[in-house]
């Protein structure tokens, strides 16, 4: 038999074939024990080390069931995206009471699924060379396995993430051979691909709703390229409305309005802009605006949660509007918070933790800095690596903030910071 060119057992392609299969195999060993690990941390009886675990595992139960998306009452009908308890609900079907181990194996594979887009976007960037080395760091990043083994949407949510930002890198490099045109078939193809999966995204963690407008806003004033660009960004745009166009027509229908994401961007808003506010999350504030809103349940014939949602939000509003400086504080907190060297909370940066933390961070950060530098030249389609970073922390510098927020950009600085290591390597 003939042997596919490229493809013979002394090739470089296979060689690093092998290398990688290697590598997503470290990748879901480590998140597989990693799994085991923290869940023996928990104490006897808890499921969960996150309040929103629990959400996310309800809601997957009632669809599973084929009852009402809502969570404990018709109050909270649209208080999560559907994404991820979907993605948790075919374990359900399979057994009515399945372990929360289950769960978590579920993100580790979804965790080793993002190792393999790390690969995929450095190998269209960069060379094979940096894709298995940015691969091997996201294998072993301490963030990154973090958020592979807890029962929150971020575990899908990174693979996701990573795949749209490779899918719109190969639809601008495909559309390079189209010059006076702004999309080319094949560019097409990729960006309905990007878009749909910044759909997915988004039905994950709504708050990637705004990405593509936002890097399409940055890339029309920063690139030289701007019909290219806008043509396959509108293409993007499209995918996505489609994808979640599904949701916001079940949303209308069971709340009467329009509702892009979800009912508790008012409470978030609210968490992170009020007189209490210290850039952490403390929802407690929730039940006494609950309880003020009821009033208004002989009077109103709005939904509770609609109601509910656009108090917190104004609330929000006005006490911003009225205390600019404290806000401005606020933002420089919560910068602070986002991009910590540690963890924040003082129950998690114990002595090992806390160097553990620093030794990954620090240098995947100064390489990453070195690496938009060097790209600078072929600004547009690399900033794909770092937009993600810019566009969380500036949300996060409203809404409250966390290290976990930023776990998903570091994605794209890993493969920044490979493709610096790599080339000092070559030379």
């Amino acid at each position: 038999m003939t042997p596919v060119p490229g493809l013979t057992l002394n090739s470089p392609r296979f060689a690093s074939g092998w290398w990688l299969c290697g590598v997503l195999a470290l990748a879901l060993a480590l998140r597989v024990g990693a799994c085991a690990w923290w869940q023996s941390r928990l104490p006897a009886g808890t499921k969960f080390a996150f309040g929103d675990s629990d959400t996310y595992w309800t809601l997957a139960r009632e669809l599973a069931a084929g009852r009402a998306f809502q969570y404990g009452s018709p109050d909270a009908r649209v208080f999560r995206m559907p994404g991820y308890p979907l993605l948790l609900a075919p374990l359900f079907v399979a057994n009515a009471q399945p372990p929360v181990m289950w769960g978590r194996w579920l993100s580790a594979v979804c965790g080793t699924l993002a190792v393999a887009g790390v690969y995929v976007l450095a190998a269209r960037l960069f060379d094979r060379r940096a894709a298995l080395l940015a691969a091997a760091l996201a294998a072993v990043y301490p963030g990154a396995i973090a958020m592979s083994i807890v029962l929150l949407s971020e575990a899908p949510f990174c693979p996701l993430v990573v795949a749209q930002l490779a899918s719109w890198a190969a639809s601008w490099q495909a559309g390079e051979a189209s010059a006076g045109r702004s999309v080319n078939r094949r560019s097409m193809l990729w960006a309905v691909a990007s878009g749909g999966l910044a759909g997915l995204a988004t039905l994950m963690r709504p708050s990637w709703l705004l990405f593509i407008p936002f890097a399409l806003l940055l890339g029309l004033v920063l690139c030289d390229q701007r019909r290219r660009l806008l043509g396959g960004g509108l293409v993007m745009i499209a995918a996505l409305v489609a994808v979640l166009l599904p949701w916001w027509i079940r949303n209308a229908q069971v709340i009467g309005h329009f509702v892009p994401t979800t009912l508790q961007v008012g409470a978030s808003l609210y968490d992170g802009l009020n007189p209490q506010a210290d850039g952490s999350s403390r929802m407690d504030f929730v039940a006494e605006f609950e309880r003020i809103e009821r009033r208004n349940d002989a009077v109103s014939e709005e939904p509770f949660e609609y109601r509910l949602d656009r108090r917190l939000r104004q609330a929000a509003i006005d006490w911003a509007v009225g205390h600019p400086s404290e806000v401005a504080c606020l933002a420089a907190v919560k910068f602070a918070r986002l991009w910590n060297v540690w963890p924040n909370d003082p129950k998690q940066r114990g002595g090992l933790v806390r160097w553990i933390s620093a030794a990954a961070f620090l240098p995947v950060l100064m390489l990453a800095m070195v690496g938009i530098g060097r790209t600078r030249g072929r600004w547009w389609p690399a900033a794909l690596c770092w937009l993600p970073a810019v566009y969380l922390t500036t949300l996060h510098v409203v809404f409250v903030s966390s290290i976990r927020y930023r776990e998903p950009a570091m994605l794209g600085l890993i493969v920044l910071a490979a493709s610096v290591f790599a080339r000092q390597v070559n030379e």
